[in-house]
């Protein structure tokens, strides 16, 4: 288990705990009288002047229940909010961005939830396999027959007794036989010890500008520039840390990990743009429309990841399946949210995907430059 991933999973939580408001149950056993916090009196479950429940816990129980609830929010906000999400996102939005706000989770919360949760499922990720056979121990075997075969050229030319002639060849044909099957193990890896046709293989043959037989290869190219990794600059600077695959994918993931929230900025400017003429839709819808938007995807990004790591068949239905569903969720949430036609709300989904990939785009040149350009 990735204990950072674990960990991001608790801070989500806690974060989306943190700006969620109580539901109203922290109360339940409550005594009337005088708020303890600010003084004001009480005749509910919560202090109308400063909100603070006015039954206060103080059991090692209910310390262990906050932390659960922060972490995990199971209450019933987060089925009324789930079901909507998924099947009717534009009246999850309208409904918020109206102002029937307490039976549903927060778009912040659940966003912010939704991408710790995904970051920990994906830290799960398969590993590359090691190869079976290092080149180190090639090496070695070649050295070891190479010695042996020069005692029996001595033995040779010292005209020995043929008897230790042969026993001698005997020991050389038999480690000779060794080097052979280390080499026939060895022939589908890399003298690197990356498999062959593998992403980080094709990644550092980039970076490097070598390939497996030896040859030239394209050099690594950023934004659109080919560039060296014995250079300067920002281009050599990501080239170099590109030689070391795994180690660069685990600063990507870290950094997208770090800035996932750039993709909200990013994207409310261009939903504006599709409503720049009609009044009476402000920043806030947008927003809100983003970031449940959003949540869906990392979701269903989520669902498709687990399907593939469980069986490739399953993976084979649900990607093209969730990859459908990008299009249509858009479109249900954007007529639903902001009250379309059918005509109206098919050219701004069809826009809104153009502006999808400009996003993202965007974002990816801005994970690259900070989690490899440094």
């Amino acid at each position: 288990m990735d204990i950072e991933g674990a960990g991001g999973v608790v801070t989500g939580g806690l974060i989306a705990g943190a700006i969620e408001k109580p539901t109203g149950k922290a109360g339940e056993d409550h005594a009337h009288g005088v708020c303890s916090d600010c003084g004001a009196p009480t005749s509910g479950n919560f202090c109308a002047n400063c909100g603070q429940p006015t039954h206060v816990h103080r059991t090692l129980l209910h310390l262990g229940e906050e932390l659960l609830h922060g972490v995990m929010h199971f209450d019933a906000r987060v089925w009324r909010t789930l079901p909507l999400l998924w099947l009717n996102p534009g009246k999850l939005t309208r409904e918020w961005v109206e102002g029937r706000r307490t039976r549903y989770v927060s778009p912040l919360a659940i966003f912010l939830f939704t991408l710790f949760v995904m970051f920990f499922a994906l830290s799960f990720a398969p590993h590359k396999e090691e190869a079976s056979v290092q080149p180190a121990e090639i090496a070695e075997q070649r050295t070891v027959v190479e010695a042996a075969q020069q005692t029996v050229n001595e033995l040779r030319a010292d005209n020995a007794q043929p008897q230790a002639i042969q026993a001698a060849q005997m020991i050389v044909d038999q480690r000779r036989e060794q080097l052979v099957k280390l080499e026939a193990e060895m022939r589908d890896g890399r003298a690197d010890g990356l498999k062959p046709g593998s992403w980080q293989a094709s990644l550092k043959d980039m970076a490097t500008g070598d390939a497996e037989d030896g040859q030239p290869h394209a050099k690594a190219t950023v934004m659109g520039q080919a560039v060296k990794a014995e250079g300067h600059g920002l281009g050599a600077t990501i080239a170099k840390k590109l030689q070391n695959p795994d180690l660069a994918l685990y600063k990507l993931q870290q950094t997208l990990y770090k800035f996932a929230f750039l993709l909200v900025p990013l994207s409310i400017p261009f939903v504006a743009l599709l409503f720049l003429w009609k009044r009476g839709f402000t920043l806030y819808d947008h927003g809100v429309f983003v970031l449940y938007s959003l949540t869906f995807m990392a979701m269903l990004l989520m669902l498709m990841v687990v399907s593939a790591s469980l069986a490739g068949w399953l993976g084979g239905i649900v990607i093209p399946v969730g990859l459908l569903a990008v299009p249509v969720h858009m479109f249900a949430q954007m007529k639903g949210a902001y009250s379309l036609g059918v005509f109206s709300a098919l050219w701004r989904t069809t826009a809104l995907l153009v502006f999808c990939n400009i996003v993202i785009g965007l974002f990816v040149t801005a994970i690259i430059y900070l989690g490899l350009g440094h």
